[in-house]
């Protein structure tokens, strides 16, 4: 049976669709006195099918060339922490000999710098890797934002960066949903809480308040107000995310009827309709889609499961030549599940001057 964890330290995952809300949410959560969530990030995984050619990282000069890798390079987008690279290098050599444990380090860095004990990371896609982050940190808790997939998908169409069609950004949020409704039962008891958007924005401090029960933390009344916090946690160069300078608006919610075509809202509602309504969303009564279409949606709903399972299958392939544990050994959960005593350190100022 699994051991209770304590609270007060666990790693928090922002986890849901694109385009569903999770940097509105990171942000609320941002304004917690206690807890910290940095701009996503690119390393997390990255690292993670990159775990081999670390080597073994009990040996400290490979913990240095992970960390080098991690601090370095502009696609982990370490540049917009606010973190001394050198300092975090450290850090991670003198660190714990795990991959999570460096990794971990660099989110740790992160909340110290606004003098905070919480850490965690937010990225949509993550819900699709549960079972490597719960490898990575066994204490994790993961928070699922859930909006009108309708709206995601009109939110995603106008990106500058979203590189798929209208049929994968359907089959994108069915799959978050589905993780909901099935692969989150299969999560360990008290790692997972799911709210929606919608009652997010419509009632901020009841919605945040059951938040904050299920993270152990007290409710705080400025995370109600995360506009504040949006110069400091969302990059200048995502304009997409605009709106978070801004206070919390119901405005956008259920605009895909203005910004969807009509065939597309028959797409979603045609794919969609039981995982719509068991989530209480109100469909138009649009017409079937076409058989073409739907077709079309279904071939790529195809692809996109047979790239997850090839995933799985070669991850069980390398977790057979991992050289060492990969969990993290930082907070009082991780120690105590991996049977390590604690020890109790001062960390040092982390933020660049």
């Amino acid at each position: 049976m699994r051991q209770q964890l304590a609270q007060q330290d666990r790693p928090i995952f922002i986890i849901g669709c694109p385009r569903s809300g999770t940097t509105l949410l990171q942000l609320m959560m941002h304004s917690h006195p206690n807890i910290a969530i940095p701009p996503e990030t690119r390393f997390m995984m990255s690292a993670y099918h990159r775990r081999l050619a670390f080597g073994d990282l009990r040996d400290p000069a490979r913990r240095r060339k992970l960390a080098d890798w991690v601090v370095n390079r502009r696609q982990t987008r370490f540049y917009e922490l606010g973190l001394s690279g050198e300092e975090v290098t450290r850090q991670i050599v003198d660190g714990p000999g795990t991959l999570g444990s460096a990794l971990g380090i660099v989110l740790r860095a992160y909340a110290e710098r606004f003098g905070k004990a919480r850490w965690g990371d937010k990225r949509p896609s993550y819900f699709q890797h549960i079972e490597v982050l719960l490898r990575l940190f066994p204490d994790a808790q993961f928070v699922h934002l859930i909006r009108d997939g309708r709206d995601c998908v009109a939110s995603l169409k106008e990106m500058p960066w979203y590189k798929g069609n209208i049929y994968s950004a359907v089959s994108g949020w069915a799959e978050a949903i589905d993780f909901a409704r099935h692969g989150a039962q299969r999560m360990p008891e008290g790692s997972y809480h799911e709210l929606q958007y919608e009652h997010l924005i419509e009632d901020p401090e009841t919605t945040l308040k059951a938040l904050c029960g299920f993270l152990g933390e007290d409710f705080d009344p400025a995370m109600c107000q995360p506009q504040h916090m949006a110069d400091v946690a969302v990059p200048e160069r995502k304009v997409w995310h605009a709106r978070t300078h801004g206070e919390v608006t119901t405005s956008r919610s259920g605009s895909f009827k203005q910004r969807l075509e009509p065939w597309e809202i028959s797409l979603c509602e045609t794919v969609l309709a039981d995982r719509l309504r068991a989530y209480g969303y109100d469909l138009t009564g649009a017409e079937k889609i076409s058989m073409a279409r739907l077709a079309a949606y279904e071939r790529v709903a195809a692809r996109r499961k047979l790239a997850r399972m090839k995933r799985k299958t070669f991850d069980r392939f390398v977790r057979m030549r991992e050289q060492n544990p990969v969990g993290a050994q930082l907070t009082d959960g991780q120690l105590a599940l991996a049977g390590v005593p604690r020890q109790r350190t001062e960390s040092p100022e982390l933020a660049t001057k």
